[in-house]
């Protein structure tokens, strides 16, 4: 049944908005030529990358038959791969100790709980990782690039049944009263009918954008850096730049990841395609793309260089936490702490979400919130830009994440503009006020 958006208690986030006041161009045709695409699209950038050196104008040069006949198709050998990562990953996240952490209030006023041991077992899984492929000599490390055509693949299938499933859950079955559709198929798939969907008491956003994804994302390119060392006898500098600056990142993704439930994608954007298939499938060719690119190119850098990028890297990498740490210790504290020395300021801003009890939130204007309303995004921008360069510039493809990111997180930005000026209303019109700039001072 679809919903009627009530505007003076701003309930909806923005999927739901656009559901029902977008326009058929944004909530059937985009959404349509996502899922049809987007699949394919993610199997075509390993080809490229693997068979073509990278290189766009060769893969669209060679025959059709050619290009298509190097898609890899599942296997078991990926099957097994995939369910005993997310069975071990499931185990380390319900059998670790770790703190219960509340999340933000639903817009139907809900609170979903969490459990915080992310740390504990990003250092068990690497250690795992580490003594199975040397030590013990389980399995190779280069095992995952060795297969990952195949993952990739069987991933992204197994994710298009799970979205499935979890559009017919959060119709039949939901969690919690943050469900139902629209009565638009393309738009309920995409978008998802739940928010926050559990199974056997585990939050599913948790278990497959942390830990299946992220965790595995360090994991990857680790095995990238294997496969280098075992194809070309040595670690090249790029190489080492690249991976070390993306693993130090997700370690610091599990050192936040009790922020990470304040952010968009848990807080508002409901678990569908957008969300489920793009971390199962999406995020592992995309975000690791400059590392499938060096492993057949171990570029040279020179200690200065390679010193200078990875300085730059941490660098974006520490700006990012301190903001996200700003924000999160002004709310903790009531404003009551210092920011770069000072009382914080802070504005006020009072919603109503759907269960009709006003709440209160604060909008912090000091530190870097108040040099960017979104200022968080733009060490992210910084930090991606850094584990690329090592890749140089002969190709343009190892490349693409940064791009899409950039078009992912102005995007987003917008998005994040119009639902806050929709829930907090004069709060964050006097906020826009103040801090003029979204991402980039004196630029956007």
């Amino acid at each position: 049944m679809r919903g009627v958006r009530d505007e003076s208690r701003n309930e909806w986030g923005l999927g739901d908005w656009l559901a029902g006041n977008g326009s058929w161009l944004t909530t059937s045709l985009v959404p349509l030529l996502l899922v049809i695409s987007t699949p394919p699209v993610a199997a075509l950038l390993w080809v490229v990358m693997t068979f073509y050196d990278g290189s766009i104008v060769l893969a669209a040069r060679s025959p059709a038959r050619e290009l298509l006949g190097h898609i890899p198709e599942p296997s078991w050998t990926a099957l097994a791969m995939l369910l005993g990562w997310l069975g071990f990953q499931l185990l380390l996240l319900r059998g670790l100790p770790g703190k219960r952490h509340l999340g933000p209030v639903t817009p139907r006023g809900n609170r979903p709980t969490y459990r915080l041991n992310g740390i504990a077992a990003f250092v068990i899984t690497h250690v795992a990782w580490f003594a199975a492929t040397g030590p013990l000599g389980l399995f190779s490390g280069a095992a995952v690039y060795h297969h990952f055509g195949a993952l990739l693949v069987t991933s992204s299938l197994l994710a298009l049944v799970l979205c499935a499933w979890l559009y017919v859950k959060g119709l039949r079955a939901p969690s919690t009263s943050d469900a139902g559709g629209t009565g638009n198929l393309l738009w309920d798939f995409y978008w998802g009918t739940e928010l926050h969907p559990r199974l056997l008491g585990v939050e599913l956003k948790q278990l497959f954008n942390c830990r299946f994804a992220m965790m595995g994302w360090s994991i990857i390119v680790l095995s990238y850096a294997a496969a280098q060392v075992e194809l070309h006898g040595h670690l090249s500098t790029s190489m080492a730049v690249c991976v070390g600056l993306q693993v130090v990142y997700v370690f610091k993704f599990f050192l936040w990841e009790g922020g990470y439930f304040n952010s968009l994608d848990i807080m508002h954007d409901r678990f569908g395609f957008y969300i489920c298939w793009g971390v199962c499938a999406w995020l592992p060719i995309v975000y690791t793309i400059a590392g499938l690119y060096l492993v057949n190119h171990p570029i040279a850098l020179s200690p200065a260089v390679a010193l200078a990028i990875t300085a730059f890297g941490l660098l974006a990498i520490r700006v990012n936490y301190a903001a996200d740490e700003q924000r999160q210790r002004v709310r903790a504290t009531g404003g009551e702490t210092k920011i770069w020395g000072r009382k914080p300021e802070i504005i006020v801003a009072t919603y109503v979400p759907a269960d009709g009890q006003p709440r209160q939130n604060q909008l912090l204007v000091s530190g870097w919130w108040g040099v960017a309303r979104h200022f968080h995004y733009l060490p992210e921008l910084g930090l991606a830009l850094a584990w690329t360069l090592p890749v140089g510039t002969e190709r343009l493809l190892p490349w693409f994440y940064p791009m899409f990111l950039a078009i992912l997180l102005v995007h987003r930005s917008l998005r994040d503009d119009e639902r806050c000026a929709r829930k907090y209303g004069p709060a964050w019109a006097e906020y826009r006020r103040r801090v003029r700039w979204r991402m980039l001072p004196g630029v956007f």
